[in-house]
């Protein structure tokens, strides 16, 4: 298994040499680019692990810890030069699960993220996520969320917008939709679907997700 690492880290140097120890260990690791996309940068990559700085551009690393614990329980690790006691608790208060005091060993860092790795991935796998417009879709709970709402899906609901966001820029049928939701223990009908994808749709627009679908008439919708 190839691990996805997600480094949340602004000093490029320390980032590069971070990147540089962990992919020679065969793991892919990918650093934010705009830390103003940092959410949504990690919906797309859906990492195994995240270490995350404290301090950083626009917001910290506290308030990135508890926006990904929303959607996601993927181990981060924090690094920081702010490890006094305070800062350490306050870490793992807000979901972290180690921290890591700057300067550091790379040897170190890579001994903590390897044994958290098996602790994590040994027995139990992670929940992917698929993010499309700022939402972000919980494979794990069946769950949407965007921005401070979490919408809960029916099964139904749940197997269109996932078939629809794997598909993203494609027109997924109508004939194909009836066919995953016929693997339901329920009958699926035309009026059966046009019901469900309208009970979607009216759940994002109250959560301000308008136009999510778009409708192609005599053919099926597809998410752009």
């Amino acid at each position: 298994m190839k691990y996805r690492i997600f480094i949340v880290e602004d000093d490029r140097g320390i980032a590069t040499g971070i990147t540089s120890s962990l992919n020679s260990w065969g793991m892919e690791t990918v650093c934010v680019k705009d830390f103003r996309n940092v959410m949504g940068e990690f919906a797309e990559f859906s990492p195994h692990l995240v270490l995350m700085d404290i301090t950083l551009p626009f917001m910290g690393g506290y308030y990135y810890c508890e926006e990904i614990r929303k959607i996601s329980n993927v181990p981060i690790v924090f690094i920081s030069s702010a490890s006094d006691n305070m800062n350490i608790v306050m870490a793992m208060n807000m979901g972290g699960d180690d921290f890591i005091p700057k300067p550091f060993d790379q040897s170190v860092l890579l001994a903590k993220v390897q044994a958290i790795l098996r602790r994590t991935y040994d027995f139990s796998s992670s929940a992917p996520i698929i993010e499309h417009r700022g939402a972000i879709l919980n494979t794990g709970d069946n769950t949407l969320s965007f921005e401070d709402s979490v919408i809960q899906l029916s099964k139904n609901e749940y197997r269109i917008l996932f078939t629809l966001l794997n598909n993203k820029g494609k027109i997924v049928s109508r004939e194909k939709l009836m066919e995953i939701l016929w693997e339901t223990d329920s009958f699926v009908d035309e009026n059966t679907l046009t019901v469900n994808v309208g009970r979607l749709r009216k759940k994002l627009e109250n959560a301000g997700l308008k136009d999510f679908i778009t409708t192609k008439f005599g053919v099926g919708y597809i998410v752009v």
